[in-house]
């Protein structure tokens, strides 16, 4: 781990924070190597059921750092696996998305499930600034949450676009003013993290990821059936429903 990229924990609400803020958030090579880290630990830590990736002093992240790009490969591989352990942490991730996130900030962005912004959000991806052709799996994340024409907008201008065209192209699902992001955030995470079935919300994330890479396996179904007949949280919610009180959902995976 660095300096750099740390975590906090807060009653089941797992943060993750990219932490160079004199850099905004720029990713170096060390960096990536921390986040896979990161995102690898939180997503076997069962005492953790909600992760929201943020960055320091009001950006996100402004995209890789430069003088990292020089590793050739590494980087690349490095980069991947970073992105690809964000993407397969299997409870809810958010991106909280604020001042600039681009690049590789998008890269992040992309791999989270949900993207929460405020409205200082500048947003973009561009590589066709630096003549990099931008990897594939980042393409597909990209395509998949704002379809192909804001997609390719993105990366043949390389053009940067404020929150509400983010929000208009799905780059995100929510803006807000600053103060009421914040709110917004932390109302949402706990009521993912404290009100709401992790069994409904794991096997969900399991089917929708494979429904969007062609179809949900006989497997996927059979792993989640057999899941949820060793768990007691439909118990709980029916009995909370008619009890007119919230749920207290016990399964953690």
């Amino acid at each position: 781990m660095t300096d750099h990229i740390t975590v906090e924990r807060t009653d089941r609400v797992a943060t993750i924070w990219i932490d160079r803020p004199e850099k905004r958030n720029a990713m170096t090579l060390e960096m990536w190597e921390a986040m896979t880290e990161a995102a690898h630990a939180l997503g076997g830590d069962t005492s953790v059921r909600v992760v929201v990736l943020r960055g320091r002093g009001g950006h996100f992240c402004a995209g890789a750092d430069v003088n990292s790009l020089g590793a050739g490969d590494d980087y690349h591989a490095t980069n991947r696996r970073a992105e690809d352990a964000i993407a397969s942490i299997p409870k809810p991730t958010i991106a909280f998305l604020t001042g600039s996130c681009v690049g590789g900030g998008a890269q992040m962005a992309f791999a989270c499930d949900l993207r929460i912004a405020d409205d200082t959000l500048i947003a973009g991806i561009t590589p066709a600034r630096l003549g990099i052709v931008y990897p594939a799996h980042s393409v597909e994340r990209a395509t998949k949450a704002m379809g192909a024409s804001a997609t390719k907008h993105l990366l043949f201008s390389a053009e940067l676009i404020g929150a509400e065209r983010a929000l208009r192209t799905g780059f995100v699902d929510e803006v807000h003013d600053p103060d009421a992001a914040v709110a917004r955030l932390d109302e949402f995470v706990t009521l993912l993290a404290h009100r709401r079935s992790a069994l409904t919300q794991q096997a969900s994330k399991a089917m929708v990821d494979a429904a969007a890479t062609g179809g949900v396996d006989a497997s996927v179904i059979e792993h989640w059936a057999s899941r949820a007949e060793q768990s007691d949280d439909l118990v709980e919610g029916v009995a909370a429903f008619i009890e007119k009180r919230d749920p207290d959902f016990e399964w953690n995976g």
